[in-house]
């Protein structure tokens, strides 16, 4: 009985004075610490160091101009830390966040694309567009007539 009395009045009064620094941001003297993270991937520790994570964010950033803008979103999933923390990682992040910008305009022109074909369609281009279209190469081809 005595025990649980000590563990219940000993672990009540310091859990407390130490919750109440850490609840404040302003009180408390380590939180650029605590906002920036210790590893630039999302996979912690396991990840890649630093130097490594450099070269592999330049590559990904580089491969992502080949028309391959997935790389782009891999990139910024990757490295979601550094891109989510300002201050951190600064060789990194300005390959993060050019990943992102590029993700970002790769889907709107994707998209605009995608829309203009599938709402405009016959309205929009006119005769143009069964030049356009490439569900009728058969037809076009005489592919069709055998069957």
């Amino acid at each position: 009985m005595e025990r649980s009395g000590e563990e219940g009045s000993s672990s009540s009064s310091p859990s407390t004075s130490t919750l109440l620094p850490l609840q404040n941001p302003n009180i408390s003297a380590n939180t650029s610490a605590i906002r920036r993270p210790r590893w630039p991937t999302i996979d912690g520790p396991l990840g890649l160091s630093e130097e490594d994570s450099v070269t592999y964010a330049r590559r990904f950033y580089k491969f992502g101009f080949l028309l391959l803008p997935w790389l782009w979103a891999v990139n910024c999933f990757y490295f979601w830390p550094v891109l989510r923390h300002s201050h951190s990682f600064p060789s990194i992040r300005r390959y993060v966040v050019g990943s992102a910008i590029g993700c970002s305009i790769a889907t709107i022109l994707l998209s605009s694309w995608a829309l203009t074909f599938s709402i405009g369609g016959e309205r929009l281009f006119g005769p143009v567009w069964n030049k356009l279209v490439m569900y009728n190469v058969a037809d076009q081809l005489g592919l069709t007539g055998w069957m």
